[in-house]
């Protein structure tokens, strides 16, 4: 009976554990080989779908997406939830592989920030760059959405007040904890500005007809995205190092380059070679 009692007891933490665990947000294919990537807009915009669809019928693979902006990501892979993260947050991302955890970090493509804001621009931040729009907003205290979630577009916002050397009043900040597509239509609702990836703003323009595109262009807005895998290889790393490859296949880069545009009017991406190109110091 205390057999009996201990393994049904064995049985209900092994239950407990597993229901602790965090489901992932999609899963596509259905093969041997399972791969776990975090990432967030690209998933959320349909790209890393229409990637991981032909690369599961092609590798055998069952491919599982767990939404997270880049800094939560990146701690899935660091904890060793997933095997790979795709991210944008290059200093981030630079320093996990000079801390020696991460490794297999390689650009595969890039969109660019833009800051958006009512048309009325009441800032006047049209037509500055980066760093000067964040000055101006900081010093007319106008309402600005932040993500406030540490995500790789949260952290090129404090890259961006820091450069402006200009620090926002908190009263101006609408914090939302959210991810880009429920921030953006956080600004239209608010009638306020925000930082959101281009391809994002292109996908949602339609549905956030307050918002104007104000500021643009410029290394400081460039938003470039990489691979990240783990130094102490997880059991999904073989089939992780096949996915990145693959993201760098012409196939994939042709897909990627040309992504949006027929539902769009204008392609969503930049291909690694033009990412490659606009941002040559990219190391």
């Amino acid at each position: 009976m205390r057999r009996l009692f201990a393994s049904a007891f064995c049985a209900l933490l092994a239950a407990g554990a597993t229901a602790q665990d965090r489901p992932p947000d999609a899963v596509w294919g259905e093969g041997r080989h399972e791969l776990r990537i975090a990432t967030g807009s690209p998933g959320e915009l349909g790209m890393l779908e229409t990637l991981a669809r032909r690369f599961a019928a092609d590798a055998d693979a069952k491919v599982m997406w767990f939404k997270a902006g880049s800094g939560a990501a990146m701690t899935l892979l660091k904890d060793r939830k997933v095997d790979m993260a795709l991210a944008h947050a290059p200093a981030a991302e630079r320093k996990a592989v000079a801390d020696g955890w991460a490794t297999g970090r390689a650009i595969f493509g890039a969109n660019e920030f833009w800051i958006v804001g009512p048309s009325s621009d009441p800032a006047g931040i049209k037509g500055l760059d980066g760093p000067s729009a964040f000055r101006r907003l900081a010093a007319t205290g106008a309402r600005f959405v932040s993500r406030g979630d540490n995500s790789g577009t949260h952290q090129k916002e404090q890259e961006l007040w820091k450069a402006a050397g200009a620090a926002p009043d908190p009263g101006q900040l609408v914090v939302t904890k959210d991810f880009m597509t429920a921030s953006l239509k956080r600004a239209e609702t608010e009638a306020a500005y925000f930082l959101t990836d281009s391809s994002t703003f292109i996908a949602e323009r339609a549905n956030t007809p307050g918002l104007v595109k104000l500021a643009s262009g410029g290394e400081a807005l460039f938003n470039p995205y990489h691979t990240l895998l783990l130094t102490q290889p997880t059991p999904g790393a073989e089939i992780a190092r096949r996915f990145a490859a693959f993201l760098l296949s012409d196939p994939a880069q042709a897909t990627l380059r040309g992504y949006g545009a027929a539902k769009f009017g204008e392609a969503m991406y930049l291909d690694a070679a033009a990412a490659r190109a606009r941002w040559p110091s990219d190391k």
